[in-house]
């Protein structure tokens, strides 16, 4: 690598001008909290989600604390987390009734200080307000009894004036 006459080299100040940089791996990559191919898996299923999935997802989506989709935790990827709550929402359909593998993976998730509420589809089809209210106590009972969407501070009050 030429420099110009008068300029300092650049050369030792960070991995990106150092002769070779593209052998080493980058910063990035060696810091990854998630493996990648895990991470391409959440984004693969947060593309093809299901419309019981979908659904939720509309309703959900505003609330606060914030919910993600299709998050990765330990070898499992779970279809809705809240990470302030620590609260995971699984949409079941009938093969997951008395299933062996949802066992372990919900003791696993409780066991790293997760909770977990499972929602049928057709719990979600015939009752998704009554859904909604469940994801929304739950998440409540989690953070300890608070609302998870507090009012605004003025909500009904009179505007002061400040010079007044």
């Amino acid at each position: 690598m030429e420099r110009s006459p008068g300029l300092p080299s650049l050369q030792g100040r960070g991995w990106g001008w150092v002769r070779g940089a593209l052998e080493m791996p980058s910063f990035a990559a060696m810091n990854r909290r998630v493996e990648y191919a895990r991470t391409q898996r959440a984004r693969a299923l947060r593309n093809n989600a299901t419309r019981h999935e979908r659904k939720l997802w509309g309703m959900i989506s505003r609330l606060r604390p914030k919910f993600t989709r299709q998050f990765p935790i330990g070898p499992y990827t779970v279809d809705f987390a809240c990470r302030q709550a620590r609260l995971v929402v699984e949409v079941d359909g009938g093969q997951h009734a008395e299933s062996e593998s949802d066992k372990r993976r919900d003791g696993f998730l409780n066991q790293e200080g997760w909770a977990v509420l499972r929602i049928w589809n057709n719990d979600l089809d015939e009752n998704a307000d009554g859904v909604f209210q469940a994801i929304v106590t739950r998440a409540a009972e989690c953070l300890g009894g608070t609302h998870p969407e507090p009012l605004p501070s003025r909500e009904g009050r009179a505007r002061r004036h400040r010079f007044d």
